[in-house]
């Protein structure tokens, strides 16, 4: 078993990555950091917990995160034409649980996306359950909340 400080420290790389990666625009190799199983959540209420039934922004299995992906790829949305640049910078990393094969960390993120000549900026608590495969972490579970979800919110068809 794994000491906590080497937990948060295996979870902030994996995290760290999947940021790079994301905006990067190398969305296949982000869905690759996922298990096959786990949920990607962006919910409209901050508070929500009961994710598959509720009103969600995003609430993503493997098939819908493999289809965001190609929609991404393919430019077929026209919110993702011409994609979106994407600067990240996550911060405030907190080990919340560190059981024998889960990791849960909770942490902030700061998202710039550049298009079109405008800029948006989005501020959210992230809530990563990472689960030990072997000797690799992987994704089991993302909750973005948004610290404005219950406002009007334009063009997230990328991946936050």
């Amino acid at each position: 078993m794994m000491k906590p400080d080497s937990d948060l420290f295996a979870a902030m790389s994996l995290i760290n990555l999947e940021g790079d990666l994301l905006d990067q625009g190398e969305f296949n190799a982000w869905l690759e950091l996922w298990q096959r199983d786990g949920l990607y959540v962006v919910p409209i209420d901050p508070q929500e917990t009961d994710f598959k039934n509720t009103l969600n922004y995003a609430c993503d299995d493997h098939e819908m995160r493999a289809r965001r992906v190609k929609r991404l790829y393919s430019g077929e949305s026209i919110s993702t034409t011409p994609r979106a640049r994407t600067l990240r910078t996550l911060s405030r990393f907190r080990l919340l649980e560190s059981q024998d094969d889960v990791i849960v960390v909770r942490g902030a993120q700061s998202l710039w996306e550049h298009r079109k000549g405008h800029s948006r900026h989005y501020a959210a608590d992230i809530t990563w359950q990472l689960q030990r495969q072997g000797d690799q972490l992987l994704i089991k579970q993302k909750v973005i909340r948004l610290i404005n979800s219950d406002d009007v919110l334009h063009s997230i068809g990328y991946i936050l």
